[in-house]
């Protein structure tokens, strides 16, 4: 696989799900249920999710390496050449002319090693004897006492430091002298010479050394050496010789281990195992053959797991379909076989997947899910008590001490295993990542590294510097693993009695077709005037039809009964300013889509549910400016905030009897930066913001006393990498960008935040970007600050955030933001009008990670005061059509981090809308609460949670009076309002009515009188 390739494998981590099962164990094919369980997704449990928990007590944190990619010293003090040595140096073209004889210098340096070691923490420590190092031709006759003395030492100073020592007997680095005298493993005779090596080194250190790995992952040893030439010897497409070498490794194990069990175990009571190593594959669908699976995982785990842990035979699936035949073992060799392992040594990292392609041509694709993987080995190998040998990826070799992306595939790695071991019962004792240090990386040279510990290599003393994802490692080890916190536990509580339930939608669909036509008909009609039953229309002669009602339009009765099923205090939607001004102007007003408006906000208003109204709302898909102005060049064109106070004020005339809480806008800080003019247009759309929220204050909230503002895209940003201050300067910069733009101007200065402004200049300077933010006037930042009576926000996620400079003058340049993704997090698809200002085709998907709204809302308290807060929108694209299980969770995580806000933060929290009431479109991915049919599962989650007002223990009702929770509604204000034309003409009527009646009764008492 090339470099390229593995890059968009490693771009491809998902995170996946694990269901349960019961099964018989150890039959070949018993860890099929692993992969039908894949498709068991329930997010009420919490299997699929992070999980908050450590580890058992005694778990082993330790950390591997292997001699010849760390030691160096490749000739020094008698060491003879290994195999790797030979290859390395004959065949330098392969490496870029690089070889590992000085490598790390762990033989010169092993203090540095040591105190790496101690820095993290580890109780044990998994590293490999170099074979011709302590026996140059490979011959046990006379050893090298240097190199003796050296792994003398190492195992002493574990011991002192109170670590394990595991050690590898045999980690691919062959003495040389043997591949040339006997052809290496391909030959026989290398079970006899490696048994005797083996006995030596129980002789020597085995009463200090407990845990002993025969064989490293013995598939790479003959997949590489003879099937693709990676390794030495190099020969390439020789499958005869493949089959035959894992055949003599395995027998080579067995013989050890046999030895170790007959001379050594009664004395000593150590533990003898080979380490195994393997992918991973998940099916794309539900749609798949498990043989085909099993087979795969049987031609790289299997080989060599079911003769040693089922059965001294190797799979049937290898036995029947591989050509050239498998050698094969006589009855005595499987019972000899059978059962010589003390452990399952597991290793799971790139080395297994680098050889996919040639491996598996099923169509699926592979997976880094450590939890299945480990499931599957408990299901197929008897419930093994399983060492997790070694784990890990790989950086490029540009990457010093910041390996960030490392940080979260080993927390996604050691949290699945976490898993593996509170759900499955998975039986793990030990973890080791992999590797101490960067070192010689096989075939790949130094073009990748795998260490904790940073090297340079070109320094003489080989500094060590540890890097970020020994800094994590660290405080996992620190905690064993990931324990409760605050952030992983539920508050139980209630909002005020005053918190407004509510649920927004985006921008409500109008249907101005009338049910009833012929009252909009101004033309006289006669009726059967021929005794044919039929209309015939009077020429010349027209009517005054009576005005449109409620009832008339034709899903206005379906659309409140809608709304009525949430059991929301609030409803949120948004006007449509090219419908209701299709010229721009008052010149042209659509009193038709004003008549529906106010129809769905009376109507709702009766029901004790009121409306919060947001004037602009333009999608991906629908600006939604008239045409006129959109065609002057739209907001770029300061003529556009003028425009759009006459609509406000409009608004406000017609409905502002009825609404109490206006949004003048969605979101202008996100829906502007795909915009030509980012900061023009942003900047007119403050000033715009500003003159309708002064000409509310001027002129109707005396009379109606109702409460403006605009709604903000506040979506939390966390630096991706908690140990570097620049992640944490741009998370902090990336707010200032996208809320504070905003923001500082509305509720604070008047004008941009100084960071921004600052930001900008400084690429000025450096001539990385020629952007510049426009200059308010001073009367402009006087009529700006504080044109806001609450803060409203939307929030959707939260996105792990990098420092990246970038040179390019746009506004998602400027920041220097990039996105990185939590692969431990449960997401979800991100439609396109929630586009992020870098958002890319790798990172279309948005995490559900409830903690950052309440980080996002202490931010604000932080900055802008404990000011009234609104959140106007929060919600997930659930593909579910009913039973919608996603939405539910993420719904349930976030309320409760925003009653933590309420509750421990004492963040000024008014009101929740829950996004979205209904599905408009069938093609797109599930948003609402509503198919178009019937309530999905989450409307009654919700309808609870409204009417127990948050999280009371018991989910009890609330204890205040629901009628003083609902708006205030005046039926007579509403009916006055509406009919004021009839009522005035009614009362004229009944005055005149009452006048003639007085007239007629004086008149007529009058003639009664006698004269």
């Amino acid at each position: 696989m090339t470099e390229c390739g593995l890059g968009r494998l490693f771009i491809s981590v998902l995170l996946l799900y694990v269901g349960g099962s019961i099964t018989v164990q150890g039959e070949p094919g018993a860890g099929k249920v692993v992969w039908e369980n894949k498709w068991s997704h329930n997010y009420t449990k919490d299997r699929g999710l992070f999980l908050y928990d450590t580890f058992p007590r005694n778990f082993m944190w330790g950390v591997g390496s292997s001699a010849f990619q760390i030691e160096g010293g490749w000739k020094k003090d008698g060491k003879g050449p290994s195999v790797w040595d030979h290859f390395t140096h004959t065949e330098y073209f392969r490496f870029n002319n690089a070889t590992a004889d000085t490598s790390s210098n762990s033989y010169t340096f092993l203090d540095k090693d040591l105190a790496a070691l101690e820095f993290l923490g580890v109780t044990s420590y998994l590293f490999s004897i170099s074979w011709p190092r302590l026996f140059p031709n490979g011959m046990v006759e006379s050893v090298n006492n240097k190199g003796f003395q050296y792994y003398n030492t190492l195992i002493d100073s574990l011991i002192q430091r109170k670590m394990t020592p595991i050690v590898t007997l045999y980690h691919w680095d062959l003495p040389l002298a043997l591949q040339e005298q006997y052809g290496g493993w391909s030959s026989e005779a290398m079970i006899d010479i490696f048994n005797e090596y083996a006995k030596f080194c129980f002789q020597a250190f085995g009463d200090r050394v407990k845990f002993w790995i025969t064989i490293y992952n013995p598939f790479l040893i003959a997949w590489h050496g003879y099937k693709t030439g990676n390794y030495p010897p190099g020969q390439r497409e020789n499958p005869a010789a493949m089959y035959t070498v894992g055949h003599n490794l395995i027998k080579a194990h067995a013989t050890v281990w046999h030895t170790y069990d007959r001379q050594f175990r009664k004395s000593q009571k150590g533990f003898v195992s080979i380490v195994l190593g393997s992918h991973w594959i998940e099916p794309k669908n539900d749609s798949f053959n498990y043989k085909n699976f099993q087979k795969s995982m049987d031609l790289v785990l299997g080989w060599f797991a079911k003769p040693i842990f089922v059965d001294g035979d190797y799979p049937d699936s290898l036995k029947t379909q591989i050509n050239p035949p498998l050698p094969m073992f006589t009855e005595k060799e499987k019972s000899f076989i059978n059962g010589t392992a003390d452990f399952f040594a597991f290793s799971f990292g790139p080395n297994n997947f680098r050889s996919l392609q040639d491996i598996l041509k099923l169509g699926d694709r592979i997976s880094l899910h450590l939890g299945q993987v480990l499931n599957w080995i408990k299901l197929e190998y008897n419930s093994p008590r399983i060492l997790i040998a070694e784990n890990g990826w790989f950086s490029d070799s540009h990457v010093k001490t910041e390996d960030t992306i490392a940080i979260y595939l080993m927390k996604k790695f050691i949290n699945e295993l976490l898993k593996a071991i509170r759900f499955d019962g998975v039986n793990v004792f030990g973890y080791n990542a992999w590797s101490l240090l960067d070192g010689f990386e096989w075939q790949f040279g130094y073009s990748i590294t795998r260490g904790l510990f940073y090297v340079d290599f070109n320094s003489k003393n080989k500094s060590r510097t540890a890097k970020s994802s020994a800094l994590f490692y660290k405080q996992i080890i620190e905690q064993n693993g990931f324990p409760v916190t605050e952030v992983s536990q539920t508050v139980n509580g209630q909002f005020p009695c005053n918190f407004s339930w509510g649920t927004a939608e985006t921008v409500l669909q109008v249907n101005n077709v009338f049910l009833s036509p012929a009252f909009i008909d101004r033309n006289l009609y006669l009726w059967n005037c021929s005794g044919d039953k039929k209309l015939y229309k009077v020429s010349g002669v027209t009517m005054w039809p009576r005005p449109p009602q409620c009832t008339d339009f034709s899903n206005f009765k379906q659309h409140v009964a809608l709304v009525r099923k949430m059991n929301v205090t609030h409803y949120s939607f948004a006007f449509k300013w090219s419908q209701i001004l299709p010229r721009g102007d008052l010149s042209s007003v659509n009193r038709s889509i004003l008549s529906y408006y106010r129809c769905i906000i009376s109507e709702l208003l009766k029901l004790n549910i009121a409306c919060t109204i947001t004037l602009y709302h333009p999608t991906y898909h629908d600006i939604d400016l008239p045409a006129p102005l959109l065609i002057k060049g739209g907001w770029v064109n300061k003529q556009t905030a003028f425009a759009f106070n006459d609509y406000a004020k409009l608004c406000f005339q017609e409905f502002g009897d009825l609404v109490k809480l206006w949004l003048t806008m969605n979101e202008p800080n996100i829906n502007v930066q795909n915009k030509h003019d980012t900061y023009r247009t942003a900047h007119n759309m403050i000033i715009a913001h500003a003159l309708a929220w002064h000409t509310y204050n001027r002129d109707f909230r005396n009379m109606y006393h109702g409460l403006v503002s605009l709604t903000l895209r506040a979506d939390w940003a966390e630096p991706a990498n908690p140990f570097l201050k620049s992640h944490w300067r741009a998370a902090e910069r990336l707010l200032q960008f996208q809320i504070a733009w905003f923001a500082d101007a509305i509720f604070k200065t008047g004008d941009y935040p100084l960071i921004m402004k600052d930001y900008i200049l400084f690429k000025n300077k450096k001539h990385l970007s020629s952007s510049f933010l426009p200059h308010f006037t001073e009367e402009e930042k006087q009529m700006i600050k504080g044109s806001a009576d609450f803060f409203a926000i939307s929030h959707i996620t939260t996105r792990l955030i990098l420092h990246k400079p970038k040179n390019g003058s746009k506004y998602e340049m400027d920041h220097d933001g990039s996105l990185l993704r939590d692969v431990t997090l449960l997401t979800f698809p991100s439609p396109p009008h929630s586009s992020f200002p870098f958002l890319s085709p790798h990172h279309s998907e948005m995490a559900v990670a409830p903690w950052g709204i309440r980080k996002v809302l202490e931010w604000i308290k932080l900055h802008y005061g404990n000011v009234d807060i609104y959140i106007m929108a929060n919600g997930v694209w659930d593909r579910s059509t009913i039973s919608d299980q996603l939405r539910i969770y993420y719904h349930k995580g976030y309320i409760n981090e925003v009653l933590k806000a309420h509750l421990l933060d004492q963040v000024n929290v008014k009101g929740y809308y829950a996004l979205k009431l209904k599905d408009t479109n069938t093609n797109e991915h599930s948003l609402g609460f509503l198919s178009a049919s019937e309530p999905k599962t989450s409307v009654e989650f919700y309808n609870k949670l409204i009417s127990a007002n948050g999280f009371p223990l018991g989910m009890s009702s609330k204890q205040c009076s629901t009628e003083t929770d609902r708006p205030t509604y005046c039926p007579m204000c509403v009916l006055i309002k509406e009919e004021k034309i009839f009522i005035f003409f009614g009362f004229c009527l009944l005055l005149t009515t009452v006048l003639f009646a007085t007239i007629i009764f004086i008149h007529k008492k009058n003639q009664r009188k006698p004269y």
